[in-house]
């Protein structure tokens, strides 16, 4: 899940207290802080490749196409919509995917000849969105419609038209995990969830699907939508229409 950018509760790091959620944003925020500490903190990041493989020998266990479908479309989503790392929160995601095509005369191992989002007969391997309205569709970034792919400049495209973006529970997770995050925003969170307590104007309707989505929303908002802020350990997401 670390790996694959499927959230949780993630990674503190014990020297700043930052939270990681990702290693993708933990192996970022190394490179930030190596150029840091040697005195060159305005040096711009550019990731030229990442990907995950859809495909593997039987020693590559984890090359899949669902995590290939999971790893690039939570990638996809996280930079259009998730802000920056927790080190550098302001500084816009700018990452080229590895590869548009798979490579079948690549030579090595199974899985280096299967990065493609493509297969060389131009056929999606699998669909995942490459756009903000691609991803105000669907919150199953495995089983949605890919749009012509783009590379670079990610970070630098404004979800939504007026930059607004929203936080909406996931009903797919169950109603325990729904519960905790639920609990969690509007008690320890400080999420302002009176609205939605019996008789008031956001109770109805009276369930624990729109209330999380309410609280969620809530906390996502107060924190100013801010990375990470949109998770509740898989409970959440983010939205570019207003739900």
């Amino acid at each position: 899940d670390y790996a694959l950018l499927r959230g949780g509760s993630g990674n503190t790091d014990p020297n700043n207290g930052l939270v990681y959620k990702t290693l993708f944003e933990a192996q970022l925020d190394a490179v930030f802080a190596a150029i840091d500490a040697i005195g060159f903190n305005d040096v711009k990041i550019v990731v030229s490749e990442t990907g995950w493989p859809s495909k593997g020998a039987e020693n590559e266990v984890g090359a899949t196409t669902e995590n290939a479908a999971d790893y690039n479309g939570n990638l996809v989503r996280r930079v259009l919509t998730g802000g920056g790392t927790p080190l550098r929160p302001n500084e816009p995601l700018n990452v080229y995917l590895f590869a548009l095509f798979n490579e079948n005369l690549k030579t090595g191992a199974t899985s280096e000849n299967n990065y493609g989002l493509f297969y060389p007969n131009e056929q999606k391997v699998y669909d995942i969105p490459l756009t903000v309205e691609g991803l105000s569709k669907t919150n199953n970034v495995s089983h949605v419609v890919a749009a012509p792919p783009v590379s670079g400049g990610g970070g630098e495209v404004s979800p939504g038209s007026n930059g607004q973006t929203w936080c909406v529970a996931n009903e797919q997770v169950g109603d325990e995990k729904l519960q905790e995050g639920l609990d969690y925003a509007c008690g320890e969170g400080g999420a302002d969830c009176r609205p939605i307590q019996t008789g008031a104007t956001c109770y109805d309707p009276s369930t624990l699907v729109a209330h999380a989505s309410y609280a969620f929303n809530s906390y996502y908002q107060k924190n100013s939508r801010a990375s990470g802020t949109c998770d509740f350990g898989g409970a959440a997401y983010v939205v570019t229409q207003p739900p």
